[in-house]
């Protein structure tokens, strides 16, 4: 290699040069010209083109005119990597043979557009506007999230599972109207992308979920009872939608069903604590105290920090003394139990 330098700069080309060496590796005078393109045939401009030599160190890059066109010389004989990378677009890559001293076969790069999730994977500002939004909704701030949220949607109108996070935020800030409308919609698009709601069942349950929470916050416990029945056969392996759904059975004092949903959320989830409370209750309105008092024990077990473990041991107590004691007729007890959305009620349990 020659160094044509001035005696000034000589010292620091000289440095470049040796470090380079390796780098340059099968270098020559070969020379390989193609085009890139899209599906469709149209140019695309400012592809960057990365020639890597497969039995050398050699790297060259490259990147295509307005036309589509691209050059790259200065390639050693034999055999290399051509690679094609743009934005928004899947990359190609061809390995091609080349020559020196005869001209090379040119190489066409079709890119296929990135669409939908695989375009915002390719994405990283479209990811960091979307980590952006979930921050925002994580603190709380549920307009400044929705309008994130929508900048999103507008950029990649085909996801349209990211709308679920807009009526997340909408529902949490009390805008229910608008929050169910928003779930009704994602749940269409799924229907029309594909066919039936079971072709996207984690988009449809998270739909249907969000539309059973609504009617618990509207009191309207038979819709919600509908909707978490309606998730719950596309995904019923869901610890959530089943204690859900047993909470509202219980409620509504279909106690046999609800015992059956929240049993399911202890087999989905064993080590969740809360189904057990329930199972507690439930069992002390049918006066099967002895299962009371399984789940009540197993309930303290699992999670003895959980502020209703007075409540569970209280109870529990009163069912030792009437078990041994006898309890007279007519006699009751009311407990103020957690229900809906941070809302209480008062059950009132009263012997038979």
């Amino acid at each position: 290699m020659r160094i044509i330098v001035g005696v000034v700069c000589g010292i620091v080309v000289l440095a470049v040069c040796l470090v380079s060496l390796d780098a340059q590796e099968n270098m020559g005078r070969g020379r390989v010209k193609g085009q890139v393109v899209d599906n469709s045939g149209n140019p695309i401009e400012d592809a960057l083109i990365v020639a890597q030599s497969l039995e050398g160190t050699a790297m060259l890059e490259g990147k295509s005119d307005s036309k589509g066109n691209f050059a790259i010389a200065g390639l050693g004989t034999g055999k290399w990597r051509f690679t094609a990378t743009k934005k928004g677009y899947a990359q190609a890559s061809v390995d091609q043979r080349i020559r020196q001293l005869r001209s090379n076969t040119p190489i066409q790069f079709v890119l296929e557009k990135l669409t939908g999730i695989a375009a915002f994977q390719a994405d990283p500002e479209a990811q960091d506007m979307f980590e952006k939004g979930n921050s925002l909704f994580e603190e709380g701030r549920y307009d400044e999230a929705i309008q994130v949220f929508e900048q999103f949607t507008e950029a990649y109108p085909e996801i349209y599972q990211a709308r679920l996070n807009i009526a997340m935020s909408l529902a949490k800030k009390g805008d229910f109207e608008r929050a169910e409308a928003e779930y009704k919609d994602v749940l269409e698009k799924v229907r029309r992308a594909h066919g039936e709601l079971a072709g996207d069942k984690t988009t449809s349950f998270r739909g249907l979920s969000g539309l059973g929470e609504i009617c618990l916050a509207r009191q309207d416990f038979e819709g919600a009872r509908d909707y978490f029945r309606l998730a719950l056969a596309l995904s019923p392996e869901d610890e959530t939608a089943a204690y859900n759904l047993g909470e509202i059975l219980f409620s509504s004092q279909h106690i046999d069903e609800a015992i059956n949903y929240f049993k399911m959320a202890i087999r989905i989830k064993p080590s969740w604590s809360k189904p057990y409370y329930k199972l507690g209750l439930v069992y002390l309105n049918k006066e099967d105290y002895d299962n009371s008092l399984e789940y009540f024990k197993k309930f303290i077990e699992i999670d003895p920090e959980n502020p209703e473990v007075p409540i569970a041991k209280n109870i529990m107590d009163m069912i030792a003394k009437m078990k041994k004691n006898g309890r007279p007729r007519g006699q009751w007890m009311e407990l103020d139990l957690e229900v809906y959305n941070g809302q209480r009620k008062r059950t009132v349990f009263m012997s038979r």
